[in-house]
């Protein structure tokens, strides 16, 4: 409940940030608006990416999961609230990456503490139940964020974006116990941030699973105003198909969580992968916004069969003292494909419109095949070498 008020603070920036660049002088990127918006939203990704693995280390380090998670909302909700008084592309910029530095904050503290409290037996079902209450608040935030924007303007729309974040801090206030961390078993040397004995083919391959998966459902978010012309649709029509895709995310992301528990956690990543590549390779030839809904809804059902799946692998396989920085590997992907899809859509779509959804598609079939090619499976049997002395509680 806590990262559903953040998500919903954060979200309504989605369909927010491109109107108002849209409006804004831009002085020193006299660049076409399609690779200014992707520059902004890759920017805050890009930041968080960078700061998760550090953060990671560092709730490792100091067992303060909760505190880390209060501080970096606290970051997000200052900056959100900062859009106000922007006036240049380059505040933006700014804006941007103090949002990236806080969720990059708190997402390896949340995510180490989900791996501390959940069980092998039930993870991916607990797992699908914290993804989806992120994927409410990143479902309906567009929504807000569009109807606010509309009846009330820039300013109540950013207002309401660190309300909810937040509330998101408040209730982590109430709710969230901090939970201690014990030292890290059979480390062979001193403690590090880039612990190599902490990284395998199944915790890489679960990162690299939220990678792809991450890139292609944000790259609608770069080209907007494009589809808003091309289907002559409004803003409010947009965040419906944009948002359409958490819609089946919320109905499927707990059941397949659960099923991953009983079957195995790499036949859903990899049949969700294999899902994801036609539905984002069809996005730039949708001719209508019923069609543009449509795949976003078979994007839903895809990633519902990736994510919860994938972190409760990299759960599994998490060492005791070294959570925060096993599952930043996996956020860490996540938020570089949060940066690297909407700008190479924005860079792409240059050329020729449909381009980056095809390329998308073509490298989502490719990392169907690596996924499972290389990643171990860890439930039902005996563990493989590859995660033996996981988290098997």
């Amino acid at each position: 409940m806590a990262r559903l008020g953040d998500a919903l603070g954060n979200s309504i920036l989605f369909i927010i940030l491109p109107l108002y660049v849209a409006q804004m002088p831009v002085h020193w990127f006299p660049i076409p608006e399609p690779v200014r918006v992707g520059l902004l939203i890759s920017l805050y990704a890009m930041v968080n990416s960078i700061v998760q693995p550090l953060m990671g280390a560092l709730s490792d380090r100091i067992g303060r999961r909760k505190l880390l998670i209060q501080v970096g909302l606290v970051l997000m909700a200052a900056a959100t609230l900062g859009y106000i008084w922007a006036r240049h592309y380059t505040d933006l910029f700014l804006l941007r990456a103090l949002q990236g530095i806080g969720v990059g904050i708190t997402i390896p503290a949340a995510m180490g503490l989900m791996a501390m409290i959940t069980v092998k037996e039930t993870r991916g079902g607990a797992m699908g139940v914290y993804s989806t209450t992120r994927m409410i608040g990143f479902g309906a935030g567009p929504l807000i964020g569009a109807f606010v924007y509309e009846r009330f303007g820039f300013a109540a729309a950013f207002s309401t974006g660190a309300a909810f974040v937040l509330l998101g801090l408040l209730l982590v206030q109430i709710w969230v116990a901090e939970v201690r961390v014990e030292p890290r078993l059979h480390s062979k040397g001193p403690f590090r941030i880039f612990d190599r004995e902490l990284l395998s083919a199944g915790i890489v391959g679960a990162g690299f699973a939220t990678f792809i998966m991450a890139a292609d459902f944000s790259m609608l978010a770069t080209l907007e105003n494009q589809f808003n012309a091309r289907l002559d649709q409004t803003a409010l029509a947009f965040a419906f198909a944009f948002s359409a895709l958490m819609f089946t995310r919320l109905l499927f992301q707990i059941p397949l969580g659960r099923l991953s528990d009983r079957i195995g956690r790499r036949p859903l990543i990899v049949g969700g992968l294999l899902l994801m590549a036609p539905a984002t390779a069809l996005l730039g030839l949708a001719a209508t916004t019923v069609q543009l809904t449509g795949l976003r809804l078979v994007q839903g059902l895809a990633s519902a069969g990736i994510a919860a799946p994938a972190f409760a692998l990299a759960a599994d396989l998490s060492l005791s003292g070294g959570e925060g920085r096993q599952m930043s590997i996996l956020t860490m992907g996540f938020g570089l494909g949060l940066a690297v899809g909407p700008l190479a859509a924005g860079l792409l779509a240059v050329l020729f419109f449909e381009l980056p959804f095809l390329v998308a598609g073509v490298l989502t079939l490719a990392a169907a095949g690596i996924i499972f090619r290389y990643v171990p499976e860890t439930v039902g049997g005996m563990p493989t070498p590859l995660h033996d002395g996981s988290r098997d509680r």
